[in-house]
């Protein structure tokens, strides 16, 4: 039943060399090869993500992906450190303090993948308040 189906996002990508490179290399996912038409990688906890060759403007503006951390802090020190740079806000909406957005109870932080997709880290603090 689809209910019970794993899901793995394909993403546009211009050079797939390169976006190949940023999520194995900047993030440290497994690289697990050309599949289906597709290159996929995949998490340490078994997600995988599709990248696909397209067209320049193919790419999405908005959150394509969100990784679920257990510290975000932590997270977005290390990617740093990889060379990943993070997207900053200020709007009404939404505004960024050391590259985190608390709403609610949940944090988030935004980067862009070497080809523009944005991609999210995100953290629940439900029973973390003294975070």
């Amino acid at each position: 039943m689809i209910q019970n189906a794993h899901v793995t996002p394909i993403l546009p990508v211009v050079d797939l060399s390169r976006a190949t490179g940023f999520y194995r290399d900047r993030l440290g996912l497994k690289d697990l090869g050309e599949e289906g038409g597709n290159h996929l990688l995949q998490t340490g906890a078994g997600a995988k993500i599709g990248l696909m060759e397209a067209e320049p403007g193919a790419q999405s503006s908005h959150t394509v992906l969100t990784f679920e951390v257990e510290n975000i802090t932590d997270e977005v020190k290390d990617l740093e450190g990889r060379g990943v740079g993070f997207l900053d806000y200020d709007t009404p909406e939404i505004k960024t303090v050391d590259h985190v957005c608390v709403m609610g109870d949940e944090k988030a932080a935004w980067f862009a993948d070497s080809e523009g997709n944005i991609l999210c880290l995100h953290e629940r603090m439900i029973g973390d308040m003294g975070r």
